[in-house]
């Protein structure tokens, strides 16, 4: 078995609405194999993974997998049902799985929910290696490979900080996505969106943190606002330490200039000779030590966030309790081996460190790492409780003097941090400072959460709950209003007629377009970008109020949605174009696809769909939120939505209504809106439904809808290579991006509707369509152009060069059109010109386009170098339709 690829669907997708990874597994030797032709592989199975006949399989029941396998399946499926149990075994609530055949192959796709990445690939591997052991009678050693999975988790898990932050944002319902496999998370969408590294926040300055990590600076600027600090200084020697030492007295504390965790510090230097022993220790992490006075008393972590005290412990250093048997160093490997303990933070605990500080305070307390403890008898092992080094905690929160608690918030102020973690050393928390002689020792940017969520004695507390309600406080929107737009024909139109009201209303968008991503109506990137990197660019902006994102289908398939939940989620029609792709074989097919756009809207949110389209019963059934139908025909399926209540467009006479309550609304005659070419272009009609429908769904006013569609121009600024007509003197050149049979009879339509006097036709169609869709395109331009250049696409889709241009003519042909009517030119750009040059006069020219700006490039050197022939008469044309671009205006 070979794994062919892994892809990783991380937000909702067609196969689940939870993160799932999709492989292709070449089966090779086993293909055609089923598990009861192999000698005792069920009973072997079952044996090593007794709780696999938990799984219900598709047959929904208990047991159901199990008699898959009885019965003899493919071992696509076992490594469908390995994977998920092995995930299972390591902790993680992981159910989805399906596995389908490609075609009449040896491959396979397998999907599997997963909550880690790399676990969930590590475990698709581990289970093609023991169906092999399995079936090879090898050993299979679970607890081996277990530990390596562990091992994995361990390394890629979140530490129990970030986690409890990732885990708190979804339960409230705030989107959270984990930037590469550091403990980094991004919360929110748009100019409400927050970056947060464990419990450091993204309005933390670098110079507060570069204040905190310097522990002298720190002191400094305690001492001068009356904070209890111990005494103390730097040294850049040895000889500088020593000094210190003797002035303020021992027993000394020293440690590194700017350390962290704990790390390099060395307690209760009672001596000089104990300093110079111990000197090199912090020089490990610093060039300079902080010499300072030794203060008694048991050390507390105060945890301040947004100038509160949130929760407050006592840290133990760590320990291990003789039984008359083992060694210290034996105890601290029994101990190290606790489920709570782990490396790093991943765990409620950390595995204790047996090194030089830890060896060195056994010494100098007459002990050694081979001593043998009585039964009972509890050696500490470090002078400090930091859980980095394998401390332990006490939940102390209700204990904190209030005057300790204002020290808190005023050292986190002083040094100013949001959330800050204050190290305290006192004999009584429940006592002022100075009245027991205790002082802050340091002041903590990023503090670990751990000792509070989970401490060793007493109840956890849910601080990650209070840094959500500082980062988004209560009536604080986490999220930009999301408008996503998916069909088959409109949704570029729809999206920028969206966007461009928005934008007239004074709203700050960001748009992902088939042409590009715009911030603020400027293009930050130019292509098709319609997939789910273009909307995390999108969502990712703190520049925009709200967000429209064009939704393609090509990026559903491979990618998922960018997004969590939108507010609102159109669905323009379901076509038959991009059948045979993607394993989308039927109409019903391409429904399901894209209807995910509707079920990834919000419960108040709304799904917008049309009510004229032949799949829209389906798509309601499968819409989430509250309903909008919009119709130009006026169905049955709309009159009976509005004469419910329910909100609804629609075209009446020439006039847009909008219907809520029962109650009819003039909304704007399409006379007075330009895409729509004086009511006469079908398709933009339904966009501009579409739009409306969204946009009233927004809670948009009639009147900022009406400004919208009044000023929203069909030329090459406003919406560029949709209906776009340009004056060439005696000619008119119009360019749309007609890529499917609807597409190509909408524009034929608006053509018969203006009477020209020769229509002229370039056309062409992605090579990746079948072969039947192009050679239908063939027979549907007969009806419309007198004459017809066929191009090709640059992009070939894999045909071979005038493949897709011979099926187009062989269309033509089939449908008893003039050969000598046709010609072909493969080259786009060279077709067009070819088109414009042997024009006559009164000529209207379409252009169906793969590569907008080469066309209008096009146009634009004939218009510059005067190329067209000067003349008086203009085509026939109902001007009272027809809206002509002048290109030199645009």
């Amino acid at each position: 078995m070979n794994i062919i690829n892994i892809k990783a669907y991380k937000g909702r997708n067609i196969y689940s609405h939870k993160p799932v990874l999709k492989f292709i597994v070449d089966l090779e030797d086993l293909n055609n194999k089923s598990t009861k032709d192999f000698y005792n592989f069920n009973e072997d199975l079952i044996n090593i993974f007794p709780n696999i006949v938990e799984h219900h399989c598709g047959l929904g029941k208990h047991g159901g997998f199990v008699e898959r396998i009885n019965e003899g399946t493919y071992f696509g499926h076992v490594i469908e049902h390995l994977t998920l149990e092995l995930q299972v075994m390591l902790g993680y609530d992981v159910y989805f799985g399906k596995t389908r055949a490609l075609g009449n192959s040896s491959l396979y796709y397998i999907i599997i929910e997963f909550k880690n990445e790399n676990v969930a690939i590590e475990c698709v591997k581990q289970s093609m290696n023991i169906i092999d052991k399995i079936i090879f009678n090898e050993y299979v050693d679970l607890e081996n490979i277990l530990y390596d999975l562990n091992r994995t988790k361990d390394r890629y898990e979140f530490g129990l900080s970030t986690k409890s932050i990732y885990e708190e944002a979804k339960k409230r319902g705030i989107p959270v996505r984990r930037l590469g496999n550091e403990s980094i998370l991004e919360l929110g969408y748009g100019k409400y969106s927050r970056k947060i590294q464990a419990a450091l926040t993204d309005s933390t300055s670098g110079i507060s943190i570069d204040i905190s990590c310097n522990k002298q600076i720190t002191k400094q600027l305690l001492n001068e606002n009356n904070i209890p600090t111990p005494l103390g200084d730097m040294a850049h020697t040895i000889e500088d330490a020593l000094d210190i030492a003797q002035y303020i007295g021992y027993p000394v504390v020293i440690k590194p200039l700017d350390g962290n965790q704990g790390k390099g510090v060395v307690l209760n230097v009672r001596n000089s000779q104990e300093l110079e022993d111990n000197y090199h220790i912090p020089l490990k992490y610093s060039d300079c030590v902080i010499v300072e006075k030794c203060i008694t008393g048991s050390d507390y972590r105060v945890l301040v966030i947004n100038n509160k005290v949130s929760a407050v412990a006592e840290r133990k250093p760590p320990e291990v309790i003789g039984d008359g048997i083992h060694t210290i160093e034996e105890l601290v490997d029994l101990e190290n081996k606790n489920e709570l303990r782990g490396n790093g933070h991943e765990k409620p605990l950390t595995r204790i460190r047996l090194d030089t500080i830890a060896i060195n305070y056994l010494y100098k307390n007459n002990l050694y790492e081979y001593y043998i403890p009585k039964a009972g008898e509890r050696i500490r092992l470090r002078g400090n409780g930091n859980l980095s080094t394998g401390g332990s905690a006490i939940d102390c929160t209700g204990m904190i003097h209030p005057e300790n608690e204002k020290l808190a918030i005023k050292a986190a102020k002083i040094i100013g941090l949001d959330i800050a973690g204050i190290d305290m050393i006192a004999n009584d928390i429940s006592k002022p400072l100075e009245e027991c002689g205790g002082a802050v020792i340091e002041v903590n940017t990023a503090p670990g959460l751990r000792m509070h969520l989970n401490p060793t004695e007493g109840d956890g507390i849910n601080v990650a709950s209070d840094i959500l309600d500082f980062l988004y406080p209560k009536g604080r929107p986490y999220s930009v209003p999301i408008f996503a737009i998916t069909g088959t024909n409109g949704k570029t139109t729809t999206t920028r007629l969206i966007s461009h009201t928005l934008s007239k209303s004074g709203k700050n968008v960001g748009m992902t377009t088939s042409s590009g991503i715009y911030i603020n109506n400027e293009c930050v990137k130019e292509g098709d970008n319609t997939g789910p990197l273009s909307t995390r660019n999108v969502l990712s902006s703190k520049d925009i109020d709200v967000a429209v994102l064009e939704v393609a289908r090509g990026g559903i398939v491979r990618g998922g949605l960018g997004y969590d939940l939108a507010d609102i989620g159109i669905l323009t029609n379901i076509g038959e174009d991009h059948l045979g792709l993607d394993d989308i074989e039927t109409i019903e097919d391409m429904a399901f696809v894209k209807s995910l756009v509707l079920e990834a809207v919000k419960p108040d949110g709304y799904s917008v769909i049309n009510a004229d389209d032949k799949m829209a019963d389906y798509l309601l059934k499968r819409a989430s939120g509250n309903i909008i139908l919009f119709s130009i025909n006026n169905t049955e399926l709309f009159l009976n939505h509005i004469n419910d209540g329910n909100i609804g467009i629609n075209v009446e006479n020439g006039t847009i209504y909008v219907y809520r309550n029962r109650k009819k609304i003039r909304l704007i005659e399409l006379n007075q809106i330009p895409i729509t070419f004086n009511g006469v272009l079908k398709c933009n009609i339904e966009n501009v439904l579409a739009a409306s429908s969204a946009l009233f769904a927004s809670g948009a006013s009639l009147s900022t809808i009406r400004e919208g569609l009044k000023s929203f121009k069909p030329d090459i600024n406003m919406n560029p290579g949709r209906f776009n007509i340009f004056d060439l003197d005696n000619i008119k050149v119009m360019i749309d991006y007609g890529h499917n049979i609807d597409g190509y009879e909408q524009v034929g339509k608006f053509i018969k509707s203006l009477n020209v006097s020769r229509s002229i036709g370039v056309i062409g169609m992605p090579g990746d369509r079948p072969n039947n869709q192009i050679f239908e395109i063939g027979v549907k331009s007969s009806e419309y152009f007198s004459k017809i250049y066929i191009k090709e696409d640059r992009d070939l889709r894999d045909r071979e060069p005038g493949e897709v241009a011979n099926i187009i003519y062989n269309g033509l042909i089939s449908a008893d059109f003039n050969p000598s009517n046709i010609k072909i030119v493969l080259s786009e750009t060279e077709a067009l010109e070819t088109a414009i040059r042997e024009s006559r006069d009164g000529d209207f020219i379409t252009m169906f386009y793969e590569e907008l700006s080469p066309a209008v490039d096009v146009i634009k050197n004939y218009k510059d170098q005067k190329l067209i022939k000067k003349n008086t008469s203009y085509p026939t044309l109902s001007t009272n339709i027809l809206t002509s671009v002048n290109y030199n205006k645009a």
